[in-house]
């Protein structure tokens, strides 16, 4: 199959082949790549695709891709780069008269403009003879100095077939948004998620600690109906945040039109849910709290029920009917939160659906046995962001086959994000 490559954004190295992995998927586009050829440090993968017009679509929603671009050569040298484009010569003769442009960049190393000239200069054997247009030329030629640790370059060469959508990180910037809160997550990552889940048309899509509502905008703007739901209800309305008296999560949706595919939110503990038995999601996307910004609640007394304090009247309204209530909540420790939600996804997820969920992890203690499992889940991707001393994990899992059985899945030993809370607070002193 003919050879391209993916241009990546330098950052969240560890998240750029599962989302590759999950576009190939997700667009139907075979894409063949050896994963030892990858490596972190660089922003470049050489992979196998069957035509320019499926690499282009397996990028179309790309958030950590650039572009990617039709190999014609690569070499320590520019000499080595030129000798390989010449062997291909009738590729040359599809674009001799075709607008084009030359772009040059570099990667570990700055170019001035009079050396971006020479660069270009140096293709002028390609003979085309077509206008230079810097835009909408029908052809792009992209040159690309790639500098490592050793200061030796590599020079990689090609024609861009296909651009990623990075520019949507700035459409949903949280800095512009009508409403946030402390909790709400990033752009980049909320819609990196999207694409973890495989949101499209057609899916419906549950994020059971909704908050201010980040995943619904993201995954409603790939095409997925989205619901969402929170034990605290002040997060949803709007009446808690940094941007109060904006009416909550509405006021996101209609920034970003999304509001006929986000059907609705809700106020209840996802682990006393009141969804109807069975299968009913393509996908749960969500971010448990785990204590760095908000503590985990379930409902409940600390002290036991106290049914007397919930109906109790306030200024002549029961207590529960109040708009500004908010149900007596007691801790919900880490990892039962984690529990909760993978017997959540097991239930309410269709086969082949995905759960897309942030982990909390201790740095020094962390091993691959601290993901849960679940018989009817299976680990598709793992990908670290580190914090120093802790870590977050991005898990996707996706749902195997149907689940027959309640029986609670018991981990043969504490995994290093219980009590999560306290560590991270404590600094992480070991446990004795």
């Amino acid at each position: 199959m003919p050879k391209f490559i993916v241009y990546f954004a330098q950052l969240h190295e560890d998240f750029r082949l599962p989302e590759l992995d999950a576009l190939s998927k997700l667009e139907n586009v075979r894409v063949e790549y050896d994963p030892r050829s990858y490596i972190r440090s660089s922003p470049f993968l050489v992979v196998e695709i069957s035509s320019s017009e499926q690499a282009a679509k397996l990028v179309r929603r790309a958030i950590l891709i650039r572009s990617i671009i039709e190999y014609w050569g690569s070499g320590r040298t520019y000499s080595d780069v030129y000798a390989e484009v010449k062997h291909e010569q009738e590729r040359w003769a599809l674009y001799k008269t075709s607008s084009f442009k030359f772009t040059v960049d570099a990667f570990g190393k700055s170019l001035t403009q009079e050396e971006k000239v020479r660069v270009i200069n140096g293709f002028s054997f390609l003979e085309f003879t077509g206008p230079i247009r810097m835009r909408n030329a029908q052809a792009e030629f992209f040159v690309c100095e790639e500098y490592d640790e050793t200061r030796e370059p590599k020079i990689w060469f090609g024609r861009v077939v296909g651009t990623g959508s990075r520019d949507l990180i700035d459409r949903f910037d949280v800095k512009k948004r009508k409403y946030l809160g402390n909790t709400t997550m990033d752009a980049e990552l909320s819609l990196l998620m999207a694409n973890q889940a495989q949101a499209q048309n057609g899916m419906f899509v549950y994020d059971p600690f909704v908050g201010t509502g980040s995943f619904l905008l993201t995954c409603a703007h790939f095409g997925a109906c989205t619901v969402g739901s929170d034990i605290d209800g002040r997060q949803i309305r709007g009446t808690a945040g940094f941007k109060r008296g904006v009416d909550g999560i509405r006021a996101n949706l209609a920034q970003y039109n999304v509001e006929s595919r986000v059907i609705d939110t809700a106020v209840f503990d996802a682990s006393r849910n009141p969804w109807r038995p069975g299968p009913l999601f393509d996908a749960i996307v969500t971010d448990p709290p785990y204590g760095v910004r908000a503590g985990a609640k379930r409902q409940g007394r600390v002290g036991g029920t106290k049914s007397e304090l919930s109906l109790r009247l306030v200024d002549g309204t029961p207590n529960h009917a109040r708009t500004d209530y908010y149900p007596p909540t007691e801790p919900y420790e880490m990892s039962f939160v984690i529990r909760d939600l993978l017997h959540l996804a097991a239930e309410k997820l269709v086969v082949g659906g995905r759960l897309v969920y942030w982990l909390p992890t201790v740095a020094g203690e962390y091993t691959p046995h601290d993901v849960p499992e679940h018989p009817v889940l299976q680990l598709v991707a793992n990908s670290e962001q580190p914090f120093g001393s802790w870590s977050r994990r991005l898990i996707t899992m996706e749902k195997i086959k149907p689940l027959d059985s309640h029986e609670a899945v018991v981990p043969e030993r504490d995994p290093a994000h219980k009590n999560f809370r306290d560590r991270y607070f404590n600094k992480f002193e070991p446990v004795a």
